[in-house]
């Protein structure tokens, strides 16, 4: 085979590389989710419901102030559930917000790409995951502060992919 063959052999591998990874990372519009639901990604499937305002978990009964049924006050530490989806370089929501001493409990969906989620100061992390998986960690707010969420993969954090969990 001539050089020259062989060169434009190795281009057109090249373009068809480069074209592959460009379609496995696409950005894909965010799905319509009207307030007080929730949306479901399914493996394969590429919806992802965003929002930029901070999220405050809120369980059976309990309202996002503490109050229950007439008005009365909740005490006392509880688990505040999230669910975090990471699409290529951002997190969605952006901001989380719990009290110490709640538990939390944080299921990471990964809409497309390779990512994880990692929050140093409690030591929580998942696994990195492909497009699809899901993984749920759990840990307890035990310090007051600003805490950065993040994807360890690459440069995926210094290119956007982080959040704030809160801990009031």
């Amino acid at each position: 085979m001539s050089q020259k063959a062989i060169l434009w052999f190795v281009v057109a591998v090249v373009v068809v590389l480069g074209v592959g990874y460009m379609m496995s990372n696409r950005a894909v519009a965010p799905a319509e989710v009207p307030a007080g639901e929730s949306a479901t990604v399914l493996p394969g499937s590429e919806s992802v419901a965003t929002s930029s305002e901070p999220v405050t978990p809120t369980e059976a009964g309990i309202g996002v102030n503490g109050s229950v049924g007439g008005g009365a006050t909740v005490a006392g530490p509880s688990t505040q559930s999230f669910t975090v989806t990471g699409s290529n370089f951002s997190f969605a929501p952006a901001q989380m917000r719990v009290k110490q001493g709640d538990t939390v409990k944080i299921t990471f969906v990964n809409s497309n790409g390779f990512h994880d989620l990692v929050i140093d100061e409690f030591t929580a992390r998942t696994k990195q995951l492909a497009a699809g998986a899901s993984e749920t960690i759990q840990f307890v707010a035990d310090k007051k502060g600003s805490f950065e969420y993040y994807c360890s993969i690459g440069t995926h954090r210094q290119m956007g992919m982080k959040g704030t969990l809160i801990v009031e």
